[in-house]
């Protein structure tokens, strides 16, 4: 999984399959947990990231959006500046 950004001890990637029908997501680590981010509606879909490591990724998106669904659509990956 590549690997768009990194901040305050979240890492988020992004990844893609051919066969996968869901909807425009990206990843979120955060040390052994990972959640699954809709890239729509900035909410975790699945996953068991801490409730403070949430809102950090939520927050970044919401500055990425648009980044994130044009990287999703072309799978043209490219880093992302982090949350400050």
């Amino acid at each position: 999984m590549p690997e768009i950004a990194r901040f305050y001890g979240l890492i988020i990637k992004m990844f893609f399959m051919q066969s996968e029908n869901n909807p425009p997501h990206f990843y979120a680590l955060y040390g052994e947990e990972i959640g699954a981010f809709d890239i729509n509606t900035l909410t975790m879909t699945e996953g068991d990231l801490p409730p403070r490591a949430v809102s950090l990724a939520e927050e970044w998106a919401e500055h990425h959006k648009a980044e994130l669904l044009e990287m999703w659509n072309t799978q043209n990956i490219h880093k992302l500046p982090p949350l400050r």
